[in-house]
């Protein structure tokens, strides 16, 4: 692949509670330069970088983030505040105590009411795959799937771990191109973002790629 096929996947990602509007305002223009999929950032900053951004690059922000333990009202209002201020995408996670009590229609609902708020913005759902089992992970494949989401995606890249080969190929295969894939945290190499699209991403969440395929030194999630 040419670095510009990959890049046209890589949502350019800054999520740390101490970012600033210029380090906002440089991925945007790194962004912009290396034509990303979008920039990925929580919502503080949607309005400001959206009124930046003038449709160069889609902007995409993060809801119930980085825990996914809020109500699903509070989840809501978060989102469609965000497409009101201009989010293009929005990307969302589960709550993770819900799905672990066995509560899937809980889980689908919380899901779905955050699609309505966004109506035709591109959902994805954080699912959080460290802290899952196999069998979570395939359950919840479904669960996305029935609530109306674009994507599934593996991590906040804030929890223990970050994406795997072995979880993209399993929602690959459990998805089976009813949704489509949003790989997150961890990637730090050129080879990994090769091996996630072979694998079936069509997303890839990283704060890196811009640096690593220009070959600089990168730092970051």
């Amino acid at each position: 692949m040419t670095n510009q096929e990959i890049l046209a996947r890589v949502d350019h990602t800054l999520l740390k509670a101490d970012a600033t509007w210029p380090q906002i305002k440089a991925i945007c223009d790194e962004a912009i330069e290396a034509k990303t999929a979008s920039i990925c950032i929580n919502t503080c900053y949607v309005k400001q970088a959206v009124e930046y951004m003038a449709g160069r690059i889609p902007v995409c922000c993060v809801i119930g983030f980085p825990l996914g333990a809020m109500d699903t009202a509070s989840k809501c209002f978060e989102a469609k505040t965000a497409v009101e201020n201009g989010a293009a995408e929005v990307d969302m996670v589960i709550n993770i105590g819900w799905l672990k009590d066995g509560r899937y229609d809980a889980v689908r609902e919380d899901i779905a009411a955050v699609k309505r708020a966004v109506g035709d913005k591109v959902l994805k759902v954080i699912i959080e795959t460290c802290l899952l089992t196999d069998a979570e992970k395939e359950k919840m494949c479904d669960i996305v799937v029935e609530a109306g989401a674009d994507f599934i995606k593996t991590s906040t890249g804030f929890s223990t771990g970050g994406a795997t080969f072995h979880d993209i190929a399993l929602f690959s295969r459990c998805v089976a191109g009813r949704c489509k894939i949003k790989a997150a945290g961890g990637i730090s190499t050129r080879e990994d973002m090769e091996q996630f699209i072979a694998l079936g991403a069509d997303r890839l969440g990283t704060s890196r790629a811009v640096k690593i395929l220009k070959g600089e030194q990168a730092q970051g999630y």
